[in-house]
């Protein structure tokens, strides 16, 4: 990996950073909040719902994992975060309550918001929920169950191919095993169809996200436990996958996201790190890189530098107007988000 170190590092700084023919600046940085109704929160997801209005998600509670952790919502419009709204929690009845995970926003070209999470004692206990709006999040369907094996996207973006398909990247996690596969939809999400990848590899991977490429070529890039960013491609646009593989992107077993650029350019937000003796070691620096192949990768910013914090599980879109929008796990105290503009 190619390292490019940033001009100057500070809240709201703007800082440049050049790839090919373009040049990247930092135009903002910011936390959501400062003194949430929960003691932590992690796993944030984003998505424009139409310019200038952004929508991000995480869960939020005592700590992972324990019961009181609910789905949050909080709203941008013209430049403010609103204070963070619950969405879902776990309560069954007054005395059954499960924690949630891993929201995951998306709008299909239709119109048609999806909020994606789990509930469930466990990521090996989980069960895919969802809940959907047709106004840009002003109102909400009540929480619905998806299908029995159907865990919906696991921690990153569905993409929608132009006939209209949606894939979610999935996984499951057992004591034995993590597999990634990816969840299909041709009628939002009415019915899912469950497309395997690699059923045979000796890889643990889990929470892939998907990128596109000319001539129905995707690729995914998945979080392993292997030390690198582990990969598959489909030529087909994701109805058939081909053998998994390590790349070069270092991965201390900790989430990334990518996204494809309206350039045809890929980019990925990741931990530059491996693993430590605990699962959290490797977290407290981020880095962003660039790719035109989805080969060779390019460093092209560093969001965090630091040595014992968690900055972590980051979620990326581009939006219409071209610029890059970035969140992530802010130490588990708050939500992180930082744009980069291309000048």
């Amino acid at each position: 990996m190619k390292h490019i170190k940033t001009l100057a590092i500070a809240l709201f700084s703007q800082v440049a950073f050049c790839y090919g023919q373009g040049t990247w600046v930092k135009a903002q940085e910011e936390l959501l909040f400062n003194n949430p109704p929960f003691r932590e929160c992690h796993a944030s997801t984003i998505l424009e719902v139409k310019p200038g209005k952004r929508l991000v998600a995480y869960f939020g509670g005592t700590r992972e994992g324990h019961k009181d952790v609910a789905i949050w919502l909080s709203e941008e419009e013209n430049g403010k975060w609103k204070q963070p709204v619950e969405m879902a929690n776990g309560i069954i009845n007054d005395t059954l309550r499960y924690p949630t995970w891993n929201p995951v926003l998306f709008k299909a070209k239709e119109g048609k918001v999806f909020l994606f999470y789990k509930e469930g004692p466990s990521p090996r206990d989980w069960w895919g929920m969802v809940r959907t709006s047709m106004d840009d999040g002003k109102t909400w369907t009540a929480p619905v169950k998806l299908p029995d094996g159907v865990l919906g996207p696991i921690k990153n973006k569905p993409i929608q191919l132009a006939d209209g398909t949606i894939l979610a990247p999935s996984s499951t996690e057992t004591r034995e095993s993590w597999k990634v596969h990816i969840e299909k939809t041709t009628d939002l999400g009415a019915t899912w169809q469950i497309i395997p990848v690699d059923v045979q590899t000796e890889f643990n991977v889990i929470q892939p996200s998907i990128l596109s490429y000319a001539n129905n070529k995707l690729q995914i890039l998945c979080r392993s436990r292997h030390d690198r960013v582990v990969q598959a491609f489909s030529e087909d646009n994701g109805k058939t996958w081909g053998a998994l593989s390590k790349t070069d992107i270092l991965n201390p077993n900790s989430g990334t996201d990518a996204v494809t650029l309206k350039n045809g350019w890929q980019l990925l937000v990741y931990n530059p790190t491996i693993r430590g003796k605990e699962w959290s070691t490797g977290r407290a620096k981020l880095n962003v890189a660039v790719s035109k192949d989805g080969a060779q990768w390019t460093d092209i910013a560093v969001l965090e530098d630091g040595t014992t914090e968690e900055f972590s599980y980051p979620a990326v879109i581009q939006t219409k107007d071209g610029k890059v929008h970035i969140t992530y796990t802010y130490d588990r105290k708050s939500i992180k988000h930082v744009v980069l503009e291309q000048k």
